[in-house]
């Protein structure tokens, strides 16, 4: 899209962007697009540390073991001798 545009081009475009905002508001404006772009470029830099530091500590979750089909089985309570047996 802007391959198109030549050195002239430019030209008109910084002599639209002066009658727009002026020549004494333009150093405020490009001092606070650097302030953001500096923004920007921290906090994608603390974006990257922090997934690096959160890569190695993440565990992986473990599929289940696969049953065999036969069912488990099931224990009763023992009896001790001696033991009296409720009566119904």
């Amino acid at each position: 899209m802007l391959g198109n545009l030549t050195g002239w081009h430019f030209l008109i475009l910084l002599a639209v962007i002066l009658l727009v905002f002026g020549a004494a508001k333009l150093p405020a404006l490009a001092k606070s697009m650097g302030q953001s772009a500096r923004v920007f470029k921290g906090e994608i830099k603390a974006m990257k540390e922090e997934d690096a530091v959160a890569a190695p500590t993440t565990e992986t979750v473990q599929a289940p073991q696969p049953t065999t089909g036969a069912p488990a089985p099931v224990s009763t309570p023992a009896r001790t001798p001696g033991a009296a047996d409720p009566q119904p």
